[in-house]
């Protein structure tokens, strides 16, 4: 978990995210039209930070920060009657072996 300083120097805090999207059918093709056509729909408080999609063109990884895990269905449920998604807490590398100190 990170913490952030909003605008008004408040803290937040806030998470990583690894999610897994699994195309149904294994065609991104209908998932590429919408995006095209309707942009990512995230929540303002989500923040996307990188993606990638397997050799095989049936799955996205994607690394995304949310307050809460809740913030993220407010996305998915815009996508998901063409993606499966496995949504995983993640902590950086830093973070985690940081707290070996």
């Amino acid at each position: 978990m990170m913490i952030e300083e909003s605008k008004r120097n408040c803290y937040k805090f806030v998470m990583l995210f690894m999610i897994i999207e699994h195309f149904k059918d294994g065609d991104p093709k209908p998932i590429r039209e919408r995006f095209i056509r309707d942009g990512r729909m995230m929540p303002d408080d989500v923040v996307y930070h990188g993606s990638w999609v397997d050799a095989q063109h049936t799955r996205c990884f994607q690394v995304m920060e949310a307050v809460t895990e809740d913030r993220l269905n407010a996305w998915t449920s815009c996508w998901d009657d063409l993606i499966d998604f496995e949504i995983i807490p993640v902590l950086s590398s830093q973070e985690y072996w940081s707290r070996f100190e």
